[in-house]
């Protein structure tokens, strides 16, 4: 059984992605430092895998040189799925040389320990802020990069600019940078999914938190964009759908060399106010909202197209609809009121 490393794998994308290995076959080693996570997501984790599968964790910074040597000497990995890092836009705005410090030196130690230990598969979790405002929509692959709007899009397009060099200086590696666009849901049953430490910054978890009366409303930032309703527009896709992107992925590694970068979207764009309007469906009842001013280093629009992951990953594509989004995480979110605590 293939043993696939996923750093962060007790955070909401890491998590599901975790899931999907085992349900695919693979065995899963997480790797996580609880900083934004929490221990109870292993016992939810215990109890949704699937029957003679296996996943272990090891409690560690991925910035620790010692201890990622450690972990690399004990496992043979097939493979490393690189999900760790700080991950808020806004937070990154006012606090730069965390992100800095934590995104980039995270990634420069797993490549030194990978090399070291002759491990040359790997899929980034990288990010749609690489493109910074769009210059055309549905954004490609081809679209240029680099214009980034806010530190956390910075780390990400530095952190896959470490990753092209460090697969053109050695011609065996094979590197997917998936650009994630905005993933939201949750898991089918209700027991895992986005459980933000504190207020939370991504639209979701701040809606479901005021549907259930955690939050006394939506802040809706920014109501003055050139959007059909004002309110930014995003290709939010399932995390049940991002989380298979990766196991195609995988497929694609092991056939592969360089380093290709592939979105992972649905090639719709839903404005704020739309996908608020789909979770009061879900939950029942008006949710109430109020306008602020806009985040520092958002956008108005940005959604993709597919095409290449399709292509390339055996015809993987999205297949959640944007009701099921909604309904998947609120089910967790009613289940869990106060997330895994």
């Amino acid at each position: 059984m293939k043993k696939i490393l996923v750093t962060g794998g007790a955070g909401f994308i890491g998590s599901h992605v975790v899931l999907e290995l085992l349900h695919s076959g693979y065995e899963a080693i997480i790797v996580d430092n609880f900083y934004n996570s929490c221990p109870e997501i292993i016992t939810r984790l215990n109890s949704l895998k699937p029957h003679g599968s296996h996943f272990s964790v090891v409690e560690a910074d991925i910035c620790d040189q010692v201890a990622m040597d450690t972990l690399f000497k004990e496992h043979n990995f097939h493979a490393v799925i690189h999900c760790a890092g700080y991950k808020a836009v806004a937070e990154s705005v006012a606090k730069p040389l965390e992100y800095y410090k934590n995104n980039l030196l995270g990634t420069i130690v797993l490549c030194e320990v990978m090399k070291k230990y002759d491990v040359t598969r790997l899929i980034f979790s990288s990010s749609a802020t690489v493109y910074g405002a769009p210059h055309y929509l549905p954004i490609d692959e081809t679209h240029p990069t680099g214009g980034c709007t806010n530190p956390y899009g910075w780390t990400k397009w530095m952190n896959e600019q470490i990753l092209r060099d460090v697969a053109h200086a050695n011609t065996e590696w094979s590197v997917i940078l998936l650009r994630y666009f905005n993933p939201i849901g949750a898991h089918k049953s209700g027991k895992i999914g986005d459980a933000p430490q504190g207020i939370p910054n991504n639209i979701a978890p701040i809606i479901t938190q005021a549907a259930i009366g955690k939050l006394p409303y939506i802040a809706v930032t920014g109501n003055d964009y050139d959007t059909p309703d004002g309110t930014g527009v995003r290709d939010y896709i399932h995390i049940l759908d991002l989380a298979s992107g990766h196991v195609a992925a995988l497929t694609y590694l092991d056939t592969h060399t360089g380093v290709e970068a592939v979105n992972l979207g649905t090639g719709h764009g839903t404005s704020v106010l739309e996908l608020i309007h789909g979770f009061e469906k879900a939950v029942g009842h008006t949710i109430p909202q109020k306008f602020s001013e806009r985040r520092p280093g958002d956008i108005a629009s940005c959604y993709c197209t597919p095409a290449k992951a399709h292509r390339l990953f055996g015809g993987w594509s999205a297949v959640h609809t944007a009701e099921e989004m909604c309904a998947d995480a609120w089910r967790w979110q009613s289940q869990n009121p106060e997330g895994y605590k």
